[in-house]
Parts: C-alpha cells; sequence; structure tokens
C-alpha cells in the first residue's frame, strides 16, 4: 500500500513517530526533493522521482538522524520504503 502525504503537514510528519514501514508499504511525499531522518525509528530506502514519475535517484538504507538527502534538481517527489539491506 502506499500512502500518498500531499498537505503541509503529511509532508512535515512523513514516517516520524512510526515504529516500522511494513514490507511492500511506501510512503510518497509529494512536492519534496531533500530529505531528513531526524527523529526516525528505523532505516529507509528513498527513490526520487522527476514531475512525471521516473525515477532519478535512489537512496539506500539511510539511517535514523541523517540531517540531509538531496534528491537533485529534478527530483520533484521522494517514495520511502523500508530498507532493502
Amino acid at each position: 500500500m502506499v500512502e500518498v502525504a500531499r498537505t503541509f503537514r503529511e509532508r512535515c510528519r512523513g514516517l516520524i513517530g512510526r515504529d516500522r514501514l511494513a514490507p511492500g508499504d511506501a510512503l510518497l511525499i509529494e512536492r519534496c526533493n531533500c530529505i531528513h531522518t531526524f527523529f526516525m525509528r528505523f532505516a529507509i530506502d528513498a527513490e526520487f522521482l522527476d514531475e512525471n514519475g521516473k525515477t532519478v535517484k535512489i537512496v539506500r538504507n539511510i539511517r535514523p538522524w541523517t540531517p540531509f538527502v538531496w534528491g537533485g534538481w529534478r527530483a520533484r517527489k521522494v517514495l520511502e520504503t523500508c530498507a532493502s539491506a
């Protein structure tokens, strides 16, 4: 299941406060080209997408408390999933 964060509040909260994300589940954050993992409890993978949904960058195993992960100038959305490794 893919949950979509569209509002400012949903985008700010992201996955903060969750203990985990089930395998196969994801959070799509719209209007986003960089993320952080402050206050998160688990590692994630991030797939940055352009305005058409095409992958522009993938960053794997982002640990909690990482201050900044940038998807690049073309990134418009990010799909966050449970870390694969």
